[in-house]
């Protein structure tokens, strides 16, 4: 148990993070360069699935390492989901203040170069900067990035080219696309305000069979004896954890056609 504890340590702390650390030219050669390529790649809920399996094997039966993996992967594919959300939110927020710049700039008579300048300097996420920019500079050839971040790009890109095309006001354009954006915001985060309550009790319910098998245990029954050391122990833990995963994936896709 140790050791296995100990290699999941090892592991979670040599994962790769988002930024590259800076390395002298040639170093280990092109290979390592290619390798964390292809380890950044890995989901994370694939390797929470199999240190859990792996802990699970060693300390206890094949089943229980299924069941503990299975569980892993489910929860760490829910926590990226959260992640990407966060993410999204973050970006829509940085970009409707860049926007807000860009506006001001062009109703101030400033040409569109400086006016772009000046909201990637107003943008607090690089990333939407630059996909900004790109949308201003070439807004014919500039990929936007999926969601709704790209979908305000896209018709920043649009007012562009009509604006180029037909000399009507850039700013009028760009104001309603912010607009747009913040709408998006507060009615993302009354969504999440609405549904706090059901997912607190969605995690409550998830942690009561911990609490059944901590209370069993208080009282000398032995649970954990029985689910995983006996045939009828076995069908009631697949079972029960079946029932546990289905329960929370129908409450996450309730909370979810709740956000749309």
């Amino acid at each position: 148990m140790s050791a296995a504890l100990l290699l999941l340590s090892v592991a979670v702390l040599s994962w790769p993070g988002r930024r590259r650390r800076s390395r002298p030219d040639g170093y280990l050669g092109s290979g390592w360069s290619r390798g964390v390529a292809v380890v950044a790649r890995v989901p994370v809920w694939l390797v929470a699935a199999c240190g859990a399996a792996g802990i699970g094997a060693l300390a206890s039966t094949g089943l229980v390492a299924l069941v503990a993996g299975v569980a892993a992967g489910l929860g760490g594919r829910a926590v990226a989901a959260r992640r990407r959300e966060v993410k999204q939110q973050s970006e829509l927020a940085s970009l409707a203040d860049a926007l807000a710049a860009f506006g001001a700039e062009l109703r101030s008579g400033r040409p569109v170069e400086r006016a772009v300048q000046a909201a990637s300097a107003a943008a607090g996420d690089e990333h939407c900067a630059r996909a900004l920019s790109l949308a201003v500079r070439s807004p014919t050839v500039a990929p936007a990035p999926s969601g709704p971040p790209g979908d305000a790009l896209a018709a920043v890109s649009r007012a562009v080219v009509l604006s180029s095309r037909t000399g009507c006001s850039l700013a009028a354009v760009v104001g309603a696309v912010e607009d747009d954006v913040r709408a998006r915001i507060g009615h993302a985060r009354e969504l999440r305000a609405a549904t706090a309550g059901p997912r607190a009790s969605a995690l409550l319910l998830a942690g009561l069979p911990l609490l059944g098998l901590l209370m069993g245990s208080g009282v000398g029954a032995d649970p954990w004896h029985v689910l995983t050391g006996t045939a009828a122990g076995h069908a009631l833990l697949v079972c029960g954890a079946g029932l546990e995963g289905a329960g929370l994936l129908w409450s996450g896709r309730l909370v979810a056609r709740a956000l749309r």
